[in-house]
């Protein structure tokens, strides 16, 4: 479930405002207008505020809105696979910077970043967060240097990508934006799956404990159970079956009672603690709905393939 979890966390991220300038801006907040399960309808939106800007009087155009607005663009080409096009973009904003508009500097540098990785060239991307790092560092741009970092761990070497998480979650933790502390969600997420995988179980179960109990706070329910579940999952790394059973088992019993739709990756959890405490019947019936969920998942189906023929095997 990881892929999937780390996907839907980072969709929840609270969107970075535009930068203000000084008078009244008549144009809309186009960072509340984001559906990043949708880029090309986003990008859309995004397009038709352009004819505004470009026919609104000199008295209340705003360059840093229009700057920080074409940034966003690209992130929507780039999340399309239209690189080129997105780089294009992001050289026009190049060309707008002056050195007032910090906000828009950092999100250039951002986005060029994310263009960068997202076609496959993270050392490039890795030289712009790096840059957009020490530019908010010394600039005290809260909500940027957390995004900053937390692309900093995804694109550095193994050994570095959790001091560069830690890094985010510091800033996090200590700031006062309630927008910044959007990311704790994330963070947490993400950093207890670092922690998970090197096999660090007891630190992961921290960070897992402290996102449920801060998933709950929010009103989402999805990301609640994705919390969840996380703790779930970790306990069974743990040995601890009999938690770990009743936590699945409530999450199953929740999907019935709200008649929301079954989850795959549930199913699999129950599948292997049932396995582990030797009930075969129990076990295979999970094992079989879990395959009947999960390989429908296309992600899986590519990258994890031996996964999905176990869950077949064990669920016959």
């Amino acid at each position: 479930m990881k892929y999937l979890v780390n996907v839907l966390l980072l969709l929840l991220i609270i969107p970075c405002q535009a930068e203000k300038q000084p008078g009244i801006n008549p144009f809309p907040n186009f960072d509340s207008m984001w559906d990043y399960q949708n880029p090309k309808e986003t990008e859309k939106k995004f397009k038709e505020i352009l004819p505004m800007l470009k026919d609104s009087p000199e008295s209340t155009y705003d360059a840093g809105y229009h700057a920080e607005l074409l940034t966003q663009i690209a992130r929507t080409q780039g999340m399309q696979g239209k690189f080129e096009e997105a780089h294009k973009t992001l050289d026009q904003v190049y060309s707008m910077l002056t050195a007032n508009l910090k906000t828009a500097k950092i999100r250039y540098l951002l986005e060029r970043g994310r263009v960068y990785n997202s076609s496959g060239n993270s050392l490039k991307s890795r030289t712009f967060f790096l840059e957009a790092w020490n530019f908010v560092m010394d600039n005290l741009l809260d909500i940027y240097a957390i995004d900053a970092a937390h692309m900093m761990g995804i694109v550095e070497v193994p050994e570095k990508q959790l001091e560069w998480s830690l890094k985010a979650l510091e800033v996090t933790e200590r700031t006062d934006d309630k927008r910044a502390k959007g990311w704790l969600g994330s963070l947490y997420n993400n950093i207890g799956w670092t922690y998970h995988d090197s096999g660090e179980y007891e630190q992961a179960l921290e960070l897992f404990q402290k996102g449920l109990e801060w998933r709950k706070t929010r009103n989402n329910e999805q990301a609640t159970r994705i919390a969840k579940w996380n703790v779930g999952r970790c306990l069974r790394s743990l040995k601890k079956n009999d938690e770990a059973l009743q936590i699945q088992n409530e999450l199953l019993q929740e999907f019935e009672e709200k008649q929301i739709e079954q989850d795959g990756y549930v199913f699999e959890e129950l599948a292997e603690l049932y396995l582990i405490k030797n009930n075969q019947s129990e076990a295979k019936k999970y094992f079989k709905l879990a395959y009947e969920y999960l390989s429908k998942d296309e992600w899986l189906e590519a990258n994890e393939p031996d996964r999905i023929k176990r869950l077949k095997k064990l669920g016959e």
